[in-house]
């Protein structure tokens, strides 16, 4: 009878665990990171009664957790590469709405502008023409500086959410490590362990990868390692690690990760964060969006530098040589952690030749070594100032030591610093839309020879003409006189051939060919006769004189970028069109990401989510179990009572 009531009993306790382990799955059915629970029993151990072996009922050996590793360990893979995309398509979304913006943009802004060029042009007497253009280059410069504004913005708010990410990443890893503690010392005892424990550090692991990507490893007493990057440990069993905000030690002006281990910081590089809502947040700052600024930097420089040169070439209303147009930003120059007192300074020289880059240098070994970093490209000096990409480097005072670095972003500040000169801003009739000289044949000549074209470049600047000249032609040697007696003159021909002939010599006269002298080119057309005389002179009366404007005009349709391969509107649609097609790609690739995370998350549900129609049915079996086992218990006490009764 006792072995009966025994078996009934391990029976009902039995029955009993498996009713309210499916109760507790049912009642979390809708809790995040559960794992369903069962029951695993075995029969008990067989007695040798001599005839044979009875049992002795049942067992509880365990309450299995439903969960499979590699399950888990996709889906944080795919929560990871999922918010990460996320986090950088929400960034430059941001920056793909602002430049795509058709009032917004800087396109209609430039064309704002050089229809006020075109203004000046046609009529550069018409005082009205020429406020229009000062206006016109007002507003350029507020389009400019609105959107670095609007792109700085952005990067502030990505420096926020990082400084967020970097707390709530702290927070999980001391979260995992008092779990590690918990359920080490809970679950000591082999199969036992504390299953809804180990659920809520398996959802702490799935959402710290929403905002780093983790590695995991299984490690002693139960307990899980967690590092990040490339190897960096953030929990080791109960101990965890901090992540931490500083300055990036190449540029002082960046923010940079730290990992904290005791009293030391290590600053981490960018690459070290390739997933999560950071890496992705950090792969938008240090790529896109500082492109972007470089990019937009770049045009600004570029048409500023353009503008300004050929605007110099001019003459205002007073017939003096123009001066700057437009206020060109200097280079961003950020020192690094350095012993010695260099002061270095970079200036572009020259846009043609600038490149979409930043550059680091470092003082080693006596030299200065240049790194471009778009493409890793790099150069040893052994002095200063050198051209590079159309900038140039210097050191402006001090001197560097072993080991002294810069971080150099020749572009970064172009658009917010961009704006009109002063002097402009003063006084309009200071717009030198007049060329600086004038050539004209004299009034008696009897050839039909003129002067055809007439103009100069940057070398005139060094010399401007101090007193005019006059050209005389002599039909004898067909030739002319009266050039500089200083100077040599370069003759072209129409097949691009040069011929160079000594200062104070005579020049063959060939219509058509292009003559030039101290930064002075011209032309003749027609047929001269003996004695005609040609005058150039400096325009001191340029009122309506508009061929500088109609120059500055042309700018607008110039090569001036790539090697004189790219507009100014073409620079800037490159720029709109890596946006637009970044914006698209991320777009398309978190898309497909959603998707396999909706994938990876069902089938790691099939595996540890609850069923409720299963649980509904193994409440009807437990149930039945629980009577039976009762019913076994009421047949031994009866037999016992009928024992019991035969011994009266």
């Amino acid at each position: 009878m006792a072995n009966l009531l025994s078996i009934g009993k391990s029976g009902l306790l039995a029955a009993q665990v498996g009713l309210s382990t499916t109760g507790h799955n049912i009642a979390n059915a809708n809790v995040p990171g559960y794992s369903r629970q069962a029951l695993v029993q075995q029969a008990g151990l067989a007695q040798n009664v001599g005839s044979g072996f009875i049992g002795s009922g049942t067992e509880v050996v365990q309450v299995k957790r439903y969960y499979d590793n590699f399950l888990a360990a996709q889906l944080r893979s795919a929560q990871s590469t999922n918010s990460m995309l996320n986090a950088y398509s929400a960034q430059i979304s941001q920056v793909d709405n602002m430049l795509a913006d058709p009032a917004a943009g800087l396109s209609p802004a430039l064309q704002d502008f050089f229809e006020g060029v075109q203004d000046v042009a046609a009529d550069p007497s018409l005082s009205a023409s020429r406020q229009a253009l000062v206006s016109g280059s007002e507003s350029l410069a507020v389009r400019f500086q609105s959107l670095s504004a609007r792109l700085t913005e952005i990067g502030d708010g990505a420096d926020a959410q990082i400084g967020t990410d970097v707390d709530a990443i702290n927070s999980y890893a001391q979260q995992i490590a008092k779990l590690n503690e918990s359920i080490g010392s809970l679950g000591a005892g082999g199969n036992n362990l504390p299953n809804d424990l180990l659920d809520q550090r398996d959802l702490l692991v799935t959402e710290l990868n929403k905002y780093v990507k983790a590695t995991v490893v299984a490690g002693g007493n139960n307990s899980l390692t967690v590092s990040i990057g490339t190897g960096q440990p953030l929990v080791v069993g109960k101990q965890s690690f901090q992540l931490a905000l500083s300055a990036s030690p190449g540029d002082q002006a960046k923010g940079a990760i730290s990992y904290v281990s005791g009293n030391t910081r290590t600053v981490l590089p960018d690459s070290t964060f390739t997933g999560g809502e950071l890496g992705g947040l950090i792969d938008f700052r240090s790529g896109a969006l500082e492109r972007v600024q470089s990019s937009l930097g770049r045009v600004a420089i570029g048409l500023a530098i353009a503008f300004n040169n050929q605007h110099k070439l001019g003459v205002d209303l007073s017939g003096a040589l123009g001066g700057d147009f437009f206020n060109v930003a200097k280079a961003d120059v950020t020192a690094g952690v350095n012993t010695g007192n260099a002061a270095m300074t970079a200036v572009v020289t020259n846009p043609s030749q600038l490149k979409e880059s930043d550059y680091s240098m470092k003082f080693a070994g006596g030299n200065f070594v240049v790194t471009r970093l778009s493409d890793g490209n790099t150069n040893s000096y052994s002095q200063l100032p050198q051209v590079i990409d159309g900038v140039t480097f210097s050191i402006k005072t001090g001197t560097p030591v072993e080991g002294d670095s810069y971080t150099i972003k020749p572009t970064l500040n172009g658009a917010s610093e961009f704006g009109v000169s002063q002097a402009i801003l003063n006084d309009r009739s200071k717009i030198a839309a007049a060329a600086p000289l004038v050539g004209s044949a004299q009034a008696n000549n009897t050839g039909s020879a003129k002067i055809g074209e007439l103009g100069v470049d940057r070398a005139y600047l060094d010399a401007p003409l101090a007193a005019s000249l006059t050209l005389t032609y002599d039909k004898t040697s067909n030739s002319l006189s009266g050039f500089p007696t200083d100077q040599a003159v370069t003759v072209t021909d129409s097949a691009g051939e040069d011929v160079i002939y000594p200062a104070g010599s005579a020049v063959t006269y060939n219509a058509g060919d292009k003559i030039s002298f101290g930064g002075i080119h011209l032309a003749f057309s027609g047929t001269p006769v003996n004695g005609d005389k040609f005058s150039i002179g400096k325009n001191d009366g340029g009122v309506g004189d508009s061929r500088n404007a109609a120059l500055l005009a042309a700018l607008q349709t110039k090569n001036i970028f790539s090697d004189a391969t790219e507009t100014l509107q073409g620079a800037y649609a490159a720029t709109v069109s890596f946006v637009g097609n970044k914006t698209r790609e991320v777009q398309i690739n978190a898309a497909a990401s959603a998707s396999l995370l909706t994938q990876v998350t069902k089938s790691q549900q099939a595996v540890s989510g609850v069923n409720l129609d299963e649980e509904a049915a193994n409440l009807l079996r437990y149930q039945q179990a629980y009577q039976a086992a009762g019913k076994v218990m009421q047949i031994a006490s009866t037999l016992f009572d009928v024992l019991l009764t035969l011994g009266r």
